[in-house]
């Protein structure tokens, strides 16, 4: 249960309640969700399955994993190279992941503090806009979040990364439960319920269903190393298909329930569901500061915001932990603080994307932009690319099929293919859809 815990928090972050919400809203609602869900199964569990397994039958960090495991099937030391990949892109991704989930700190008090009451949007988009266009400020909730997640890990992973979050996650759960019952009495739940699940395709494009291959792999955290260096603690008779379905239906009802909490409050106040990246910071505030309860309820969502970030952040930074202690024989403690401290100095190009360097743009925009697009878009599908292959292709059958306990019947064979053909194509889709900027999209809609 605790392995259960962890990987779900893991996976369970920014992607589910900030980043799932808005690009629902903006690409049409319950089309887009359906093709999300058939991607988290087809897609994303064959993967994750690859990557706990890989974890599990290494034993060590992902880094050592990935070079143990490519000598001991014949493909070689270099698959290091993967696990590498996989730790780097995950801290690429937590430096601008901490920033925002700084933010999000940030926001549990101003909404404490009544802050957002009676606020028009002028005020509210000024709120937002002197937060992150004053450098020092989103340093100082950046420098908070990155130490919480560094004081866990730092602690161990029974003192600190289980006692987490078998705390964490069930009060994850409370406080979406929570949020949705207010969310039932607005009057507008039926609206906001039909908006996320009714199905109209017409509203759905071409770069609708890519961006949904990309959200159903970005949201379960796959090819971010973290994955993998939980799969070495897994106990060896815990079975990996069970756990990894049950890791990707919680993920997927918390991501529903947070639209099922998000577009009922939006249609309450009058607000444009497909209003972006905005929602959660300029929108969202804006109606919890019109409602009743909104103090309560809109510090609760925020709060529920910086522990799904926490939760991420906690696994992202142990698989790099995981490697310094047992490759540099480095206390957790020194570990943990080297990698906080990289991911720290990392962010500084988010926090300064934002205002000082606001007019500093190349290739993609900002250094934000530039630094988001590479990890999420290009270095991550990249890194979960290379474990399917290595699952599927590399991997002997006998060896994946012993390790997933599932025989050479049904379950295996379903994983194999999914593996070995689907998931792949798909993830390189994706790469070909960034890579070209949307070359595919325009081929289709043509």
């Amino acid at each position: 249960m605790a392995f259960v815990f962890a990987v779900t928090g893991s996976a369970v972050g920014l992607g589910n309640i900030w980043r799932f919400p808005y690009i629902a809203g903006e690409n049409g609602g319950g089309a887009f969700v359906i093709v999300y869900l058939l991607c988290v199964f087809v897609i994303g569990v064959p993967i994750m399955m690859s990557e706990i397994m890989l974890g599990r039958r290494g034993r060590r960090n992902p880094i050592t994993t990935m070079q143990l495991l490519g000598q001991e099937e014949g493909g070689g030391r270099q698959w290091r190279f993967v696990g590498i990949l996989g730790v780097g892109s995950g801290f690429l991704i937590l430096s601008f992941y901490s920033v925002i989930a700084g933010w999000a700190i940030a926001y549990v008090f101003r909404n404490a503090f009544g802050v957002f009451i009676d606020a028009d949007p002028h005020a509210v988009d000024g709120i937002y806009r002197v937060l992150t266009g004053t450098w020092w400020k989103s340093l100082a909730w950046h420098t908070v979040f990155m130490g919480m997640a560094v004081f866990v890990v730092a602690r161990g992973v029974e003192r600190g990364l289980e006692r987490a979050v078998r705390i964490l996650m069930p009060a994850l759960l409370i406080l979406l439960l929570m949020l949705l019952a207010y969310s039932l009495s607005t009057g507008f739940f039926s609206e906001g319920a039909r908006f996320l699940l009714y199905a109209d395709f017409s509203a759905l494009t071409p770069g609708g269903v890519l961006v949904a291959m990309g959200q159903a792999f970005f949201t379960l955290s796959v090819g971010m190393g973290a994955v993998m260096a939980y799969g070495a603690y897994l106990p060896q008779q815990t079975s990996i298909t069970g756990t990894t379905l049950m890791v990707a239906a919680a993920d997927t009802l918390i991501a529903l329930l947070a639209g099922l909490i998000i577009f009922p409050i939006v249609f309450a106040n009058g607000l444009d569901p497909a209003l972006g990246p905005g929602l959660a910071f300029e929108t969202l505030p804006l109606a919890f500061g019109r409602m009743p309860g909104g103090i309560v309820f809109g510090t609760l969502f925020f709060v529920l915001l910086s522990f799904a970030a926490w939760t991420s952040a906690i696994g992202i930074i142990e698989s790099a932990v995981a490697w310094m202690v047992e490759r540099r024989h480095l206390s957790r403690v020194t570990a943990a603080s080297i990698s906080g401290a990289i991911v720290w100095f990392l962010g500084i190009a988010t926090v300064l994307s934002f205002n000082i360097l606001a007019e500093f743009k190349f290739l993609k925009g900002t250094l934000f932009d530039n630094v988001e697009y590479l990890a999420s878009n290009i270095l991550l599908p990249l890194s979960g690319l290379s474990i399917t292959i290595f699952a599927g292709w590399v991997m002997a059958r006998i060896s994946s099929c012993e390790e997933l306990d599932a025989g050479p019947g049904g379950i295996y064979k379903c994983w194999h293919f999914l593996a070995r053909l689907v998931a792949p194509a798909a993830v390189i889709l994706i790469l070909v859809e960034a890579a070209t900027g949307g070359m595919i999209s325009r081929l289709f809609a043509a």
